[in-house]
């Protein structure tokens, strides 16, 4: 199982010390298979690379952009800059960056570049509530997936994370039933074997009971509980116990 910590717009450098509780979690035994990723600001990933250094927890991006070059784009960093600080992950196409512009077409191009730059690629799919009451749930998943990995062949290094737009930041989740046909149809969008699912939107220690309880889904993308770090191990323990 996969636990990605998405920081969003959070953190500094004293918050490095709120990780030696995760730390030393991740070397105990409590862990079991789960594997931990890291994605924090870009003004952090050095400083977390270093942290990490002597156990097994990994780092990601929140996003690229898209081109494989150095250019003249200011304030943007793309996958070449971020796999030189120690990123092996990235995020692309949250909702909260979908909302400010980027579309199918574009998050395509940036899917591409990260892969071009040996970063394993963590996708974000997810439907608007208005789009869920008109039962555009399928159509929009299947759009994002189709114009998203578009002439992408090899998607071994891509993982999808189902976050429902309605979900993210409200405490609401989608019914275990519903949530079990989503992941269903995600993989039965792939020929052969499909990528790994994940599913994001308000995950935190007290609905963990109920998700963890989904078929064939290989982890979860948490937000604001990532950021506390008792939150974020409880979410591990409760997944395995």
């Amino acid at each position: 199982m996969y636990f990605v910590a998405n920081w969003k717009m959070f953190g500094n450098l004293k918050s490095i010390n709120t990780l030696d509780k995760v730390i030393k979690f991740s070397k105990s035994k409590e862990i079991k298979k789960g594997r931990l990723i890291y994605c924090p600001p870009n003004t952090l990933i050095g400083s977390f690379y270093k942290k990490f250094q002597n156990c097994l927890i990994d780092i990601g991006a929140q996003n690229c952009h898209e081109s494989d070059h150095y250019g003249s784009h200011t304030g943007f960093v793309n996958s070449k800059m971020l796999k030189s600080v120690g990123a092996n992950y990235v995020i692309l196409g949250h909702s909260e960056n979908r909302k400010k512009g980027e579309n199918d077409k574009l998050i395509n191009l940036k899917i591409k570049s990260a892969i071009n730059a040996k970063l394993k690629v963590i996708f974000c799919i997810g439907e608007t509530l208005s789009e869920k009451k008109k039962s555009k749930t399928k159509s929009i998943l299947s759009k994002q997936i189709n114009v998203g990995l578009n002439k992408i062949k090899k998607k071994s290094n891509i993982f999808i994370a189902y976050e429902p737009v309605w979900s993210i930041g409200t405490g609401k989740i989608p019914k275990n039933k519903d949530l079990e046909k989503i992941v269903q149809f995600i993989k039965s969008k792939f020929k052969g074997k499909s990528p790994k699912i994940l599913y994001g939107g308000s995950v935190n220690p007290q609905n963990i009971n109920d998700l963890k309880k989904i078929n064939n889904l290989d982890g979860f993308l948490i937000g604001g509980a990532s950021q506390n770090a008792k939150k974020f191990i409880d979410i591990v323990k409760k997944t395995y116990s």
